[in-house]
């Protein structure tokens, strides 16, 4: 049987208190550089940790706004928000190189990379903000956006699904006022991870389907169980040869 791996991130360095257990089960960790969450401290010490667990390292960059830790939109202006995706991406990048290692990808985090979905004009700043940065810089992008569409042919782009978010029909995430926003159930987690993996769909609380194709799957830090979440996928897709990248 031929052994298949599948690409597993997680969103750390956000003052979560597990991101130690849950840096050995991931592929890849998008650090948060100081727009919702992040300093220069917890920068290094989560870069060193993904160096130590040989996982590649990605900045994640969000609207400037820790109060809300970057789940809100925050009206600015095109150029206010290019140099403030540049300065959280170059402050990463700079810490990731002065630690020996290098930076491999670039992940938004809440309200930006929800407005970058569907904004165009806003995916365009995104797309702007980071060209400067290198062709072999990888860029995790929303299922059916407007970033994936602008960004494709200017960078490597991995199309990302979320193992523990339910789906809406436009591809949006289930608003996390609402009730069944977060799948924290294991066996719900997996058979959601699977069908996407295997079956390149998604099904939507109301029975329908949405045809979807993923490069990466994320598992979110804060959510309850995380740990025992990523272990659990860990041990049953195993069973069926398919292993997280590494």
């Amino acid at each position: 049987m031929t052994k298949e791996t599948i690409h597993i991130n997680c969103d750390l360095g956000e003052g979560g208190e597990f991101d130690e257990k849950l840096m050995p089960h991931i592929s890849a960790c998008n650090i948060a550089c100081g727009g919702h969450a992040g300093n220069l401290e917890t920068m290094h010490r989560t870069v060193r940790l993904a160096l130590e667990n040989n996982v590649e390292i990605g900045a994640h960059p969000s609207y400037p706004d820790r109060a809300n830790f970057g789940r809100n939109h925050v009206e600015m202006t095109a150029e206010e928000l290019k140099l403030s995706i540049e300065g959280q991406v170059l402050s990463l990048k700079q810490i990731v190189e002065s630690e020996g290692g290098k930076l491999s990808h670039v992940k938004l985090h809440g309200a930006l990379y929800n407005d970058a979905a569907k904004d165009r004009n806003i995916s365009k700043i995104v797309v702007k903000s980071l060209e400067d940065f290198g062709d072999d810089l990888r860029l995790f992008v929303p299922l059916n956006s407007q970033l994936g569409e602008l960004a494709l042919g200017r960078f490597e782009l991995f199309h990302e699904a979320f193992a523990d978010r339910n789906y809406e029909k436009n591809y949006g995430l289930v608003p996390r006022s609402k009730s069944h926003a977060i799948i924290t159930d294991e066996e719900l987690v997996f058979d959601h991870v699977w069908r996407i993996y295997k079956m390149n769909e998604i099904i939507l609380k109301n029975g329908e389907f949405l045809k979807a194709q993923a490069d990466t799957f994320c598992v979110h830090s804060d959510t309850p169980s995380a740990v025992q979440i990523l272990q659990y996928l860990q041990r049953k897709l195993a069973a069926e040869n398919i292993y997280f990248k590494s």
